[in-house]
């Protein structure tokens, strides 16, 4: 017999109660998390024997956890074999409360597990290059809490190239066997990378929205705590749900270390994958644009080729512009934080030449909805060329969590306020007259 779909007959029992979730009536999907896929790098596969020759994960059992922003009523889970050399076949699901509410713990709540279905079966095989976004999961989730998501994977995938998020900044477990529900994991191999797990949403009011932090390691929280959800985002994160009128915002980290906006580095430009990470998510309102160093850093050292890669990256900025208001979503730009010291700063100050010109643009061009100074925030007074040295992480160019936490604050929570389609988005998507015909015509 065919089950029901857990939203069809359902009530809306929100209310004003200030619950977390919502029924059917007057809501919608929201994501509340992602992670950003990317292809796995040989050092970040999976250590022996999970990894044996071209088969990865067999006979295994992947458990993760994730920090959802908003909370709805309804689940629903995105798995990504983005880059997986063939199908993934995805034995089992399930999803369950974690240990004391904690990230990164092997251990959940028992009783607490709930089994995840796609098209109303258990497992699913998903093609090479594909995504697959489960069935409604009647399990509520809570703003800001922890979620952990187990996999079990009988016959592993026959591929060394796999799909994953190296830099989670989060503790995931691995062991051999069938142990999808199990309290505990004693004896699993812990690692620091997501696999396979691109996204959670939540069915949420209809006032709900999602903002896409689009960045490359300066988001993806290079130099935070390990397990301790203190990247820039995260701290964002905290501070809207302590205001009643930001609170329904979802933070969305699509951030990759090494990322470039132009050219592939670690993960596809930001360009190719603006559709994927930005445009295809769901509920999304405003985007914010924070990369552009690693082009920087890594171009020429000449005038010219400082004089190229900013013209080419302002360029890029104005084609993310377009393409995201064509979709009625806000863009706000955040300028580039400084790297005297380290390895990008090369001795010319071509690269410092470069990363100035971008952040005059930024700042005054008026192409974004609104511009956050992350560079005022962090720089050093004295130096402005340097990070202040309370907030360098050692390299000189990633922060620390009170570097981050300087970021957040940088950011007005009055830019989650307004309604997205406010001030002049609508103007700028309306185009233009066409030029009137010369005299005598054609």
């Amino acid at each position: 017999m065919k089950r029901t779909s857990p939203l069809v007959g359902v009530v809306d029992t929100a209310g004003s109660s200030g619950h977390a979730g919502a029924g059917t009536a007057g809501a919608h999907w929201v994501n509340t998390w992602t992670a950003m896929p990317q292809l796995t790098e040989p050092a970040d596969l999976p250590p022996a024997p999970y990894t044996q020759g071209d088969l990865v994960f067999g006979n295994s059992t992947l458990r993760q956890t994730v920090r959802v922003s908003v909370g709805g009523r309804y689940t629903r889970i995105r798995l990504s074999n983005a880059f997986g050399g063939t199908n993934l076949p995805v034995t089992a699901v399930s999803v369950a409360r974690p240990a004391d509410g904690e990230a990164g713990v092997s251990a959940i709540v028992p009783g607490s597990a709930r089994a995840v279905t796609f098209g109303e079966q258990r497992g699913i095989d998903i093609p090479k290059g594909a995504q697959a976004v489960s069935d409604p999961l009647d399990f509520a989730v809570e703003p800001g809490t922890n979620l952990t998501v187990t996999l079990r994977l009988a016959d592993g995938q026959a591929s060394s190239s796999l799909t994953s998020h190296p830099g989670s900044r989060t503790t995931s477990y691995m062991l051999t066997g069938a142990h999808l529900d199990d309290s505990d994991l004693p004896g699993a191999t812990a690692v620091d990378h997501w696999y396979f797990l691109s996204g959670v949403e939540v069915w949420s009011r209809s006032t709900t929205t999602a903002a896409v932090m689009l960045g490359d390691s300066l988001t993806d929280g290079r130099g935070s705590t390990t397990n301790g959800n203190d990247r820039w985002p995260d701290q964002l994160l905290e501070r809207l749900q302590s205001h009643p009128a930001t609170s329904g915002v979802a933070i969305l980290n699509q951030a990759a270390g090494g990322n470039r906006v132009l050219r592939d580095g670690l993960g596809p430009n930001a360009l190719a994958r603006l559709d994927r990470d930005v445009l295809a998510q769901s509920g999304v309102s405003r985007l914010f644009v924070f990369e552009g160093v690693n082009d920087i850093g890594t171009a020429g050292t000449s005038d010219a080729a400082a004089e190229r890669i900013t013209a080419e990256l302002i360029g890029a900025y104005r084609q993310i512009v377009t393409r995201a208001h064509a979709q009625g979503i806000r863009v706000h730009g955040a300028t580039l934080t400084p790297f005297e010291g380290n390895d990008y700063d090369d001795p010319a100050g071509a690269h410092e030449s470069a990363r100035r010109a971008v952040n005059e643009w930024i700042r005054t061009s008026d192409r974004f909805d609104a511009v956050v100074d992350f560079d005022r925030a962090v720089r050093d007074p004295r130096a402005p060329r340097r990070l202040s040295p309370a907030y360098d992480a050692g390299d000189h160019l990633h922060l620390n969590p009170a570097g981050y936490r300087a970021l957040a604050a940088a950011v007005p929570t009055g830019l989650f306020t307004c309604a997205p389609a406010d001030r002049d988005i609508g103007r700028r998507l309306t185009p233009p007259r066409p030029p009137a015909e010369p005299a005598g015509g054609r």
